[in-house]
């Protein structure tokens, strides 16, 4: 018997063993060397320097889509070259069929998911939890990204300084990237090893190939299954202190007020790097007119809404003060400084940032300080996040923020713990964490508040799985954060199921949902306060690029006093349950012409309600494309019925992708106003960015419409490096 559970234990080890290496994805060559050259490479897209034809080229890709494991169908190479200013990645797609391949953006931050590109992820700390990110299509047009936590946290509104140029010819599209030591951060080493990986989309055939770590259960920005670049000796960050200063001009005209006013704004950002572990930001007088406007929306429920970060300052570094406990509870919201939970812009009068990363310890700073503004005093805001890396892809860290106005104080501090592995049974993503944070308020009578949060998650390419439990005192008050509900206790659940089953010749996977659950308990009472639970009973994605779903939705709702849902309707207190069904079909967004439909119906509180959805996307060519959307809700009710219209379109156009813009417009029945912004953005060269931006508002309560606000604005802002 004994020998027998020894055999057993034995072979269990064996096995584990084997799925470990076949979960690798490991594809030899796994290490790529770089080339030390004494000149410049022309960034022009030809790729004619003798230096490409000496360097080593490593080609062996094998596809994670649409048939994982085998070989890619087209060829591809890459190649890496470096001087002492410059990383220099050189990118051969061939293709046997040129003219079909798909480009058609062109601006910067280009929606590359729906286009032929390359990526590059590269971890220069080798620490399997960081990277950049840097994509690339047919066009020259580019994206990039900073990840974190081995993929899970990416920031896509980071802008790199780096320089790309591409051709497509009959054999192909082919690219030359350069980017600055500057753009990167790394330890400060005479040598330095790198993790780095590739990936290429095919999108006619929606094929998608990697170099390294192919498997469907990962993804490219999981850099703790890169692969390995090494034969960089000697590189530092000699750009060690950048000035970016800007000036805007414009003016505004109120026609309700027969208001007129001049706008002239300058100052200047500062980024000094002590070392290439830490960089110090400054930012004096500063100004956010080129940002896009937010997305108007109406609000139907009796909970507020978020709303993306979108200012330069705050996205930088992003990822080092990211501490999020789900939708509900963010601790850290960056939107609160500048910006009242009403809307209104407080200026700012400047502040400081710092990012370290030494080793396996990251920290994140920030102090900001706004001016007084009607009834907003003036208040400093700092944060300081640290995180430090645990075991093999795990981390445990802290967070302090503060909040300090004259005479009051709002503080918040907490913790969180994750362990986290991508090689569970092989191949299988598996995290398990809890966050714990406290608030303490100065002028309250109880002053202190906290919440927690538990949560397993096994997110995986056939089961998708995440269970967790958190809750809110009644006192907690993050005052730089985001809450959406105060007060409860909440429970949620799903799971997922994306079979891939064999003789459905047009079906990549079926989607099946059993569970999702999420259940919001009052903490004092023990009654409810929401509860939602989605079942999808069918869905399924065609290896077309279609994806279509049935859903059924069980929504519970307790609110404790009568809320406003639209002009004079009430929603009165009490308990409501009600069942809602959705269609929605949507097909690839890498045609030409796309579209999204959505239709829902059911019950709505006492009432019934029905939602029609539309959207399409209509990518006439490179330079030019149109986006359209509507949003209807027609609800009725006892208390009145009444339909919701939103509007949203937007014309995207391109001379290059150095200079590219927009125009758009948004409107809805509710606040009658069609609010126009024109954007164009010119960059000369990299960092260095020129805007011109027109808002409008523009009343229709009336047939004929009225102009009542118009605001125009340029702005430069240069980069210079000492």
């Amino acid at each position: 018997m004994r020998m027998m559970i020894n055999r057993g234990i034995l072979l269990l080890f064996v096995t584990m063993a084997v799925w470990a290496k076949l979960g690798a994805q490991v594809s030899k060559p796994d290490t790529i060397y770089a080339m030390r050259i004494s000149s410049d490479i022309r960034i022009d897209g030809k790729l004619n320097e003798p230096e490409w034809q000496k360097v080593q080229h490593i080609s062996n890709f094998t596809q994670r889509e649409l048939n994982e494991g085998e070989p890619a169908s087209e060829k591809t190479e890459v190649a890496v070259l470096y001087n002492d200013k410059y990383l220099y990645i050189g990118v051969w797609c061939f293709d046997s069929k040129p003219n079909r391949i798909v480009a058609r953006e062109m601006e910067r931050d280009f929606k590359h998911w729906a286009e032929d590109n390359f990526e590059i992820v590269i971890d220069t700390y080798k620490d399997n939890r960081t990277g950049f990110l840097f994509i690339i299509n047919p066009n020259g047009a580019k994206s990039d990204a900073l990840v974190a936590s081995n993929g899970s946290e990416i920031n896509r509104d980071w802008d790199g300084v780096w320089d790309v140029a591409t051709k497509v010819n009959e054999a192909g599209w082919f690219a030359e990237i350069a980017i600055p030591f500057s753009t990167l951060r790394f330890e400060k080493k005479y040598e330095q090893i790198w993790g780095i990986n590739f990936e290429r989309n095919i999108r006619r055939k929606r094929e998608q190939v990697l170099w390294q770590g192919w498997s469907r259960n990962y993804d490219l920005e999981q850099v703790s299954h890169a692969g390995t670049l090494v034969g960089l000796y000697g590189i530092s960050d000699s750009k060690m202190f950048e000035i970016k200063p800007y000036a805007n001009t414009g003016f505004e005209r109120n026609l309700e007020d027969s208001v007129r006013s001049r706008i002239f704004k300058t100052g200047f950002d500062v980024n000094y790097r002590i070392n290439p572990n830490v960089k110090i930001n400054f930012t004096i007088n500063t100004d956010f007119a080129q940002v896009e406007s937010d997305i108007n929306r109406v609000n139907l429920t009796r909970f507020p809404l978020y709303f993306p970060e979108k200012r330069e300052f705050f996205l930088e570094g992003e990822n080092y003060f990211t501490f999020r406990m789900g939708r509900d509870v963010v601790p850290f919201y960056s939107r609160r400084i500048g910006i009242s939970s009403e809307g209104v812009e407080i200026p700012l009068l400047g502040g400081i940032k710092t990012l370290a990363k030494f080793n396996r310890t990251s920290l994140g700073i920030m102090s900001m300080q706004t001016a007084k503004k009607d009834s907003f005093p003036t208040a400093n805001y700092s944060v300081i996040r640290w995180r430090n890396d645990v075991m093999e892809e795990s981390s445990v860290g802290f967070i302090g923020i503060h909040k300090i106005e004259p005479g009051r104080v709002n503080l918040c501090y907490g913790t969180d713990l994750v362990y986290a592995t991508t090689t569970l049974l092989g191949d299988k993503n598996f995290s398990f964490g809890g966050d714990f944070v406290c608030s303490y308020t100065s002028d309250y009578k109880n002053k202190f508040g906290g919440a927690y949060r538990l949560r397993l998650d096994y997110p995986n390419d056939l089961v998708e799985f995440d269970a967790g439990y958190e809750g809110v005192d009644k006192y907690f008050n993050p005052e730089v954060g985001f809450l959406r509900i105060q007060n409860y206790h909440k429970f949620f659940s799903e799971l997922v199921f994306n079979p891939r089953p064999k003789g459905f010749p047009l079906i990549r996977n079926f989607v099946f949902k059993p569970v999702d659950v999420r259940y919001s308990i009052d903490r004092t009472t023990g009654k409810l306060i929401t509860f939602f639970s989605e079942y999808r009973p069918f869905g399924f994605v065609t290896r077309s690029g279609e994806v279509f779903e049935f859903n059924i939705k069980r929504i519970g709702d307790r609110p404790e006093e009568d809320f406003e849902i639209h002009n004079g309707i009430t929603i009165k207190e009490g308990e409501y349950w009600y069942t809602f069904y959705e269609l929605q079909l949507r097909t690839y967004g890498g045609r030409r012409l796309s579209a999204f439909a959505y239709y829902a119906w059911g019950d709505f509180y006492s009432g019934k309600r029905r939602i029609y959805r539309y959207s399409a996307s209509w990518k006439i060519s490179k330079y030019l494309g149109i986006f359209g959307s509507l949003h209807i809700n027609r609800i009725s009710l006892p208390e009145g019925t009444f339909s919701v219209k939103e509007f949203q379109g937007r014309i995207k156009f391109a001379f290059s992708p150095n200079l590219f813009g927009y125009v758009l417009g948004q409107w809805n029945n509710d606040d009658e106003q069609l609010l126009m912004n024109f954007r164009l953005n010119w960059i000369p060269k990299p960092g260095t960015d020129v805007f011109f931006v027109v808002n409008q508002v523009i009343d229709t309560s009336s047939q004929e419409g009225r102009i009542v606000d118009t605001v125009y604005v340029l702005k430069f802002v240069w980069r210079m490096e000492v």
